[in-house]
């Protein structure tokens, strides 16, 4: 899921994986493969790269879990940003790994 904002500044968050296209007319338009579209505030370059950043994090923290099964337990001590969650098992992981 990505945190988005509508243009009313109410945000909400989406599955990415449904995205089938986001145009840029000027404002940004999602529209997911049900045919449900969303007017967002971000730019269509913001949308990707939060897409991008979303996939990126859910690949590496499978890598480390396929790894270290611990690591699941820790998902569930953050309570408030998953983001910020997964940044910081991605960057815990990668302070570990510098120090061996």
């Amino acid at each position: 899921m990505i945190p988005l904002t509508r243009l009313s500044g109410s945000m909400f968050v989406l599955n990415s994986d449904l995205i089938e296209r986001v145009d840029s007319t000027p404002d940004t338009v999602i529209t997911l493969v049900d045919g449900s579209k969303y007017l967002v505030a971000e730019s269509l370059t913001t949308v990707l790269s939060t897409v991008r950043r979303h996939r990126a994090e859910i690949v590496a923290l499978g890598g480390m879990m396929a790894e270290d099964p611990q690591l699941l337990s820790s998902l569930t001590d953050v309570e408030d940003d998953p983001h910020a969650r997964n940044l910081s098992l991605v960057s815990h992981r990668s302070q570990q790994e510098t120090t061996l």
